[in-house]
């Protein structure tokens, strides 16, 4: 039953990471690389995480890294293809994806 419980808060730990990347993955793709708004949109999010972490109650076990490294680059890579889509369909890009969602499907 423990080990089910754990299961659930890493699962949900892990989405909420995933998801809590794409917009840094999204601006991270506007910028030139290797910049210094390249490597805040990597970095800034990492405090985040490790707060969430250790709020969450899975603290740094071992077998955790491997599904939070995986939802933080998955995130950033879906956020990075968000913005490559939409560059190619010729939508309005910026270095916000609320912005663009907004400016580009919401409010027409």
């Amino acid at each position: 039953m423990f080990l089910c419980i754990n299961c659930m808060i890493l699962t949900a730990v892990a989405s909420i990471d995933f998801l809590f990347n794409i917009p840094f993955g999204y601006w991270r793709s506007s910028e030139k690389t290797f910049s210094l708004n390249w490597f805040l949109s990597i970095h800034i999010p990492i405090p985040f995480i490790v707060l969430l972490r250790h709020y969450s109650g899975i603290g740094f076990e071992l077998y955790t890294y491997p599904f939070m490294i995986v939802s933080f680059i998955l995130g950033q890579f879906i956020g990075k293809f968000i913005f490559n889509f939409m560059k190619s369909e010729n939508y309005l890009t910026s270095k916000c994806i609320c912005k663009d969602v907004y400016s580009n499907f919401i409010q027409k």
